[in-house]
């Protein structure tokens, strides 16, 4: 089958690697349809993990299941379905309460597994024509069949219940203010989240037009954090008292103010500042443990310098950790079907697999309006 293959930083091609099968009763193998580029998938793409070349990047998946295992009771050839981006069991004790996201069995040694990913198991990526999906029954969430919603569903195998998970983390109520810093598509999907909630008002902090743009269009109040310190835009703009939630959507490869260098911990350190006195604070934003391209030694670490006595100081709480998908597919899926959400106003592009290597340069260079990208294996779609 044809894939999306990493081999070096700033390069992956699609080629020829080996069809996957059936390896345990409980896998079904899957058509993908839709798999999309993560922001995430840039991470890797840039050389900033440990990633190794030959890894099959994806881990945002829909497609019709073509072939199922003896022991798979709930799925049946022809269905169609979306994965969640977390691989999980559904029966260990992280598993039984919910948290999916950080399973422990299917990447033994480590809490939580993935497709197409670094340290998170030896699952192949789906950014390719064919995916196999390990403990399917629990795994693979049942859709109307047909093609209505292809753009909004295979959102659900990430950034819309990772979104939904950052507002869930600061657990933001109704008529409150919540202020997402990035507004790429996670954060898209965590300002979208936080307005589907009830918050009476939502800002969202980026540098890139197009995204502040989406942001706006979506009902949100735009904050570009080159123009000023954003927390005390925001201030401005709230009596002076900051929000009651924040959302970290950016992670460790965060921008300084004037963006010409990387500040690590900048964002979680202006999250402090921004949201007022016992408020909380959502970080879905991706940390890790080890950064080749870090700014300094501790960086590397992934040990930053977060203003800790200033988050005690203001009584404050924060939330941390991957999303938990199947916490919230279901619900959202049928929020999508209901007509009451649209997360696909986030995608920018939608493709056939063999210009990935063209959507990943663009994407990761935020031009040519890339936000989000769709690519559809076995379909030659216009840009």
């Amino acid at each position: 089958m044809k894939a999306v293959v990493y081999e070096e930083p700033f390069s992956v091609v699609v080629k020829e690697v080996q069809d996957p099968h059936i390896q345990h009763p409980n896998d079904v193998l899957v058509r993908v349809t839709s798999t999309a580029i993560c922001g995430s998938d840039l991470h890797m793409y840039e050389g900033r993990t440990a990633a190794e070349a030959g890894i099959v990047f994806g881990h945002e998946n829909l497609g019709i299941v073509e072939e199922v295992g003896d022991g798979v009771t709930s799925l049946s050839e022809g269905d169609r379905v979306v994965m969640p981006f977390n691989v999980a069991c559904g029966f260990c004790k992280n598993c039984l309460v919910g948290k999916t996201g950080f399973c422990l069995t299917v990447n033994p040694g480590f809490a939580g597994g993935a497709y197409g990913y670094v340290a998170m198991g030896p699952f192949i990526g789906g950014q390719a024509e064919r995916l196999r999906v390990p403990y399917a029954d629990f795994n693979c969430l049942k859709l109307p069949p047909g093609e209505e919603f292809e753009t909004d569903f295979v959102l659900l195998a990430d950034i819309f219940p990772t979104g939904y998970h950052g507002c869930e983390l600061a657990q933001v109520s109704p008529g409150e203010s919540v202020a997402v810093y990035g507004a790429g598509p996670v954060g898209l999907m965590a300002a979208y989240s936080a307005l589907l909630r009830g918050a009476a008002k939502v800002f969202s902090v980026d540098r890139v037009p197009e995204r502040l743009a989406k942001a706006e269009e979506m009902g949100a109040i735009p904050i570009d954090f080159t123009q000023g310190d954003p927390a005390e835009q925001i201030k401005e703009q709230t009596g002076g008292e900051g929000t009651d939630k924040g959302v970290d959507a950016v992670g460790y490869q965060a921008q300084s103010h004037d963006a010409s260098h990387e500040e690590p911990a900048i964002v979680l350190n202006e999250l402090v500042e921004t949201v007022r006195p016992t408020g909380m604070l959502g970080v879905p934003g991706l940390y890790v443990p080890s950064d080749p391209g870090g700014p300094d030694e501790h960086a590397k670490k992934g040990q930053l310098l977060v203003s800790i006595g200033r988050m005690f100081e203001k009584g404050q709480q924060m939330g941390t950790g991957q999303c938990n998908v199947k916490r919230y597919n279901r619900q959202l899926r049928d929020m999508i079907i209901a007509g009451r959400a649209k997360p696909s106003f986030v995608v920018s592009h939608e493709l056939p697999l063999d210009q990935a290597p063209q959507a990943y340069e663009k994407f990761d260079k935020r031009i040519e309006g890339y936000t989000k990208v769709v690519l559809h294996p076995g379909h030659a779609l216009a840009a």
